[in-house]
């Protein structure tokens, strides 16, 4: 059985493992992570600016869902905007991802976001079954 819980400080060994089996197009570094990212996230989850969500089964952490929210003037309130979703290899396909998810509409549904939005190609499919609906397509301008 699959629980989904808030993403606590002692999850970090955990999260970076699974993060590091997720990027494609990025390298994580664990002096960055640990000492930048991985503490803000925690403290932005924790003032409800985020959603960090961990999906446990038998006390082992096999995936996370990090989401932002966003106050927004063309939405009318804020949006949660899944960043981060990934599962590890050998439990993909029975569930946990739709759990991480569904655990994330709760929470927007709780924090009165306007909608819940995730940029995508590889996944759309998943995300359809989920009650998502294409809408936009993202562009990104990286500054390095």
């Amino acid at each position: 059985m699959t629980t989904v819980r808030d993403a606590t400080p002692a999850d970090a060994d955990d999260i970076y493992r699974l993060l590091s089996a997720f990027v494609t197009s990025y390298r994580p570094d664990r002096a960055v992570f640990d000492g930048a990212t991985f503490p803000r996230i925690i403290e932005d989850a924790s003032a409800g600016r985020a959603e960090f969500l961990v999906a446990e089964q038998n006390s082992c952490v096999v995936g996370y869902l990090l989401a932002v929210r966003m106050p927004t003037l063309f939405a009318g309130g804020t949006i949660l905007e899944l960043l981060e979703l990934t599962v590890a290899e050998p439990m993909r396909g029975r569930g946990t991802g739709s759990a991480l998810i569904r655990a994330a509409q709760a929470k927007a549904r709780a924090a009165k976001d306007v909608e819940v939005t995730v940029p995508t190609r590889r996944a759309a499919g998943f995300y359809r079954a989920l009650g998502f609906h294409e809408t936009a397509v993202h562009l990104k301008w990286s500054t390095t």
